[in-house]
């Protein structure tokens, strides 16, 4: 069963869950891109190909709100407005420690290895070096752990993860660039996106609070900030 929050004949608004491909990889594991699309088979009763456009990804670990495009015209005109910088993305994470600053824009250079399917950070004029830009701010620490709200303003692969490992504050619970000691679900969650409507243009927001139950989450009051 798909979490759908909004649906009409242009865009689908749906919450991924943690730990499943937004689409087909290798590990050949059910993919949320194909889940949904059986079920507006299932709903509309389609027998042949569903459009269902992917305009934006979410880390297989990451869960939270994610956008979908049920046309081609309002993919092309989604996708401009993440070229633009006018989809807004919001996170929340719990990192270990408590950064430096409490408020700050990480700026680096990332390079993926898709052999190993992880990124490190590099010099700018590196083969392959892509700009990765955040702005986050700290809204409370407990126990040595700081949940923190990021404004994604690039949309690199496990960007917020490699930014946030480099100043010695990995997201809790990430097995690829943290403490691997430590087992859990990764405490990385896309909480809002806020874009134009591609058709009537009407700016939405969509929220999604975090498994506020679970810990790392549960340590803090998430309702306060959402």
């Amino acid at each position: 069963m798909c979490d759908i929050i909004f649906e009409d004949n242009q865009v689908l608004v749906a919450v991924k869950p943690q730990n499943i491909p937004v689409q087909l990889d290798d590990s050949k594991d059910e993919d949320f891109l194909s889940k949904i699309k059986k079920y507006l088979a299932e709903k509309y009763a389609k027998t042949g190909n569903v459009f269902l456009g992917l305009v934006h990804r979410l880390d297989r670990p990451t869960g939270g709100v994610m956008v979908f495009a049920k046309t081609s015209k309002s993919a092309q005109r989604l996708c401009k407005q993440i070229t633009d910088s006018t989809f807004e993305k919001t996170y929340f994470a719990v990192v270990e420690g408590e950064p430096r600053l409490r408020q700050c824009r990480l700026t680096n250079y990332l390079k993926k290895d898709e052999l190993t399917n992880t990124v490190k950070i590099c010099p700018q004029y590196e083969s392959g070096a892509k700009v990765a830009i955040l702005d986050y701010q700290v809204l409370e620490s407990v126990d040595n752990l700081s949940l923190v709200k990021i404004n994604l303003l690039t949309g690199r692969s496990h960007q917020i993860r490699v930014q946030f490992a480099n100043i010695g504050c990995p997201v809790r619970f990430d097995q690829k660039y943290g403490k691997a000691d430590k087992k859990g679900d990764l405490a990385l969650w896309a909480v809002q996106v806020k874009f134009d409507h591609p058709v009537s243009h009407e700016r939405m927001t969509f929220r999604v609070t975090p498994p506020s139950d679970k810990a790392p989450w549960s340590k803090f009051n998430i309702e306060k900030y959402i």
